[in-house]
């Protein structure tokens, strides 16, 4: 039983075991419910009195690392978010993946993969051990900075050691 307004586990949407990707058509599944559930957050986000503005900040930021990086490229359930894909995403993937990767953007997909996922435990789909992992990884914006200046930087075969310092090789795409 959730304690948090408007979640009805047997709604879809609410279900963990709902964001299990194992075929290209749970992939398609799982995002458009991933939509339904940022619609849902952001409508909490609002009844919390965060403005439209923040709400649709954070759902952004949120709504990014999900469904660019964990159910397409990683595969993942979004609610069984290994440890440290927070960081390979950030200190990696965005990086590589962006044209213009920068401290601004980055801080606000952060901003919001953090409140979606107090959300998550709010509404009882995520441990608190999630939640401090994913807080932990979100803070550590310094570092993150440093990967970025550092891959402006890459000469030559540099590439590999920048690579492997947050690596997205440490942990498979796939499940636990």
């Amino acid at each position: 039983m959730n304690d948090y307004r408007g979640v009805n586990d047997k709604d879809e949407v609410f279900r963990k075991e709902s964001f299990e990707v194992n075929t290209l058509e749970d992939e398609i599944r799982i995002d458009s419910l991933c939509q339904r559930l940022l619609r849902l957050f952001y409508l909490a986000l609002v009844e919390e009195g965060r403005s439209t503005g923040e709400a649709g900040s954070l759902t952004w930021g949120a709504d990014y690392f999900l469904r660019e990086f964990i159910i397409p490229d990683r595969r993942e359930n979004i609610f069984a978010l290994r440890p440290g894909r927070v960081r390979q995403f950030a200190g990696n993937w965005y990086i590589v993946k962006n044209l213009e990767p920068n401290m601004e953007e980055l801080g606000n997909i952060l901003h919001g993969v953090e409140a979606f996922y107090e959300y998550g435990r709010k509404i009882g789909k995520v441990t608190e051990e999630v939640v401090e992992d994913v807080r932990r990884d979100c803070a550590d914006l310094g570092y993150y900075r440093l990967r970025i200046d550092a891959f402006w930087q890459i000469e030559g075969g540099g590439y590999s050691a920048w690579e492997q310092e947050c690596s997205l090789k440490n942990q498979d795409k796939g499940k636990r």
